[in-house]
């Protein structure tokens, strides 16, 4: 009798404790200490959400919002939260980035398995311009803390003017790239105007059961100007959850920059994310990473 009473109250510890035994798990200071080392980086631990934090101030750099110098404690702090369970871990956090960094710590956690879940600004009138990176990782903890830590020492190693340099300077006016060789890599016809070649991708998402497509905004367009061997290209990806980690990868691949990650709908069905881009060099080489991207979309 003692034997079955002992397998229904496990059963009902598995079943009904969220993480079953190991939500009341304890967590060795080993774990802790090995995410500091790792990360390069002092945390704490929240035992109530079972979650060790990690901080990464940025106090190399002065940020001035609006005539208001900011201090560090006003949201100039990168980090990294892991919801440790045994010897694995989810990870989120988000990083503090200047714009020419952005890019360069975008490859670091592409590079070692964090996935970036969006990209955009937290203030106007900022100087210099502020971006804020946000991630998310699942794997071992070891792993997701040396993850951490890589990306901690590439804000580092680019911090004070050491990250990507800003392409120079071109006329769109006086454009004398070849439509018809872009046409033919990325396999879709544009219009070419006042010096500016632009693709137009249409894709469909629902809201409150009506289908919104191209003409609403639920495209991917690129814009392209210069010369065949000196181009600029911006535009904007749409692009379904499961498909932007592909779709970074590919772009970053093609040196094409990321500008920002975010949602342009609510309560739409699929929900859609959009990735605004822009990138410089030959423009065949432009056409061939946004085409890269495009074929890592399904439809």
């Amino acid at each position: 009798m003692k034997k079955y009473i002992v397998l229904i109250v496990m059963f009902f510890v598995f079943v009904f404790l969220p993480g079953g035994l190991s939500a009341g798990a304890k967590i060795e200071q080993s774990t802790f200490d090995m995410i500091d080392r790792l990360t390069n980086a002092h945390g704490e631990f929240t035992e109530k959400e079972n979650v060790y934090k990690v901080n990464f101030p940025r106090s190399d750099i002065k940020v001035n919002v609006a005539g208001v110098n900011l201090p560090v404690s006003m949201g100039l702090a990168s980090w990294a939260a892991f919801k440790i369970i045994n010897d694995s871990a989810v990870v989120m956090g988000d990083t503090v980035l200047l714009e020419d960094q952005v890019n360069p710590v975008m490859d670091t956690m592409l590079e070692n398995g964090l996935k970036v879940t969006a990209l955009h600004n937290h203030f106007l009138w900022d100087k210099p311009r502020v971006m804020f990176m946000h991630f998310d990782g699942s794997s071992t903890t070891e792993k997701l803390a040396g993850a951490i830590g890589k990306m901690f020492k590439k804000i580092t190693e680019t911090s004070g003017g050491k990250g990507e340099k800003p392409f120079s300077t071109l006329d769109p006016s006086g454009s004398t790239l070849d439509p018809k060789k872009i046409e033919e890599i990325i396999g879709q016809k544009g219009e070419f105007k006042n010096g500016v070649y632009k693709v137009i991708i249409g894709r469909t998402t629902k809201m409150n059961d009506d289908e919104m497509g191209e003409t609403m905004g639920v495209n991917t367009w690129a814009a392209f100007a210069g010369s065949d061997d000196k181009a600029v290209v911006d535009g904007d990806f749409v692009m379904l959850e499961q498909e932007v980690q592909d779709v970074l990868k590919a772009l970053r691949n093609a040196k094409i920059n990321i500008v920002s990650i975010h949602n342009h709908m609510l309560m739409e069905d699929p929900r859609m994310i959009f990735l605004h881009f822009w990138g410089a060099g030959p423009a065949g080489d432009l056409s061939k990473g946004l085409k890269a991207a495009l074929d890592t979309q399904k439809n």
